[in-house]
């Protein structure tokens, strides 16, 4: 008789494991992660919290709630429901969420809340992707392929070139959040808001 790999789905582990292991080396989500942990500063969303009156739930981390809506918005997922479901379903998500899976309503509160400041943060992952190479102006798709080149003169920045992207960026960013608005406000006329 064959014998088969042990297989058991309801396995318990002795040790948790570590999130991060979930997803291979150099996944978006990854990066992206990073990039919020090291490379931005929250400090304008955090200060929104250092007046509140402590009734309540704890709110969830900014970070975390950065981190989703800034990879769902990547990977071209609006819909704050389906960034919901996919907290659940979807590994990536599940990673940056810590399994902590936020609701549609906190997500897009807070991305109301916060619109202001999450497009200055979007803006600037989005500069440092395409400086990485990671994303060209004009698409938010990021690709992790490492090609090599020379540098050229007419592919190189000038400072007029860097301030038209910059602007590029800034209004794609705005679309972007202006598309995740529209596509949960149709969600709500079509299911109804869930928020008493």
């Amino acid at each position: 008789m064959k014998t088969f790999k042990p297989y058991d789905p309801d396995q318990l582990f002795l040790l948790p494991p570590a999130l991060r292991d979930w997803l291979p080396e150099g996944h978006l989500a990854l990066f992206l992660s990073d990039v919020v942990d090291h490379a931005l500063d929250l400090t304008p969303i955090l200060a929104a919290y250092e007046t509140g009156d402590g009734r309540g739930q704890p709110p969830y981390h900014p970070a975390l709630m950065v981190k989703l809506l800034l990879y769902a918005y990547c990977t071209g997922t609006p819909s704050s429901r389906r960034i919901e479901q996919a907290t659940y379903e979807e590994v990536p998500y599940r990673v940056l969420a810590a399994n902590q899976p936020p609701d549609h309503d906190t997500l897009a509160a807070f991305r109301q809340q916060h619109l202001e400041a999450l497009a200055g943060l979007f803006t600037n992952v989005l500069a440092l992707c395409q400086h990485a190479g990671l994303v060209q102006v004009g698409h938010v798709a990021l690709d992790g392929t490492k090609v090599l080149a020379n540098a050229s003169k007419h592919k190189a920045m000038s400072y007029g070139r860097m301030g038209e992207a910059e602007r590029k960026l800034e209004a794609e960013v705005a679309a972007l959040l202006a598309q995740a608005q529209e596509v949960d406000a149709a969600e709500d006329a079509r299911d109804g808001p869930t928020r008493g």
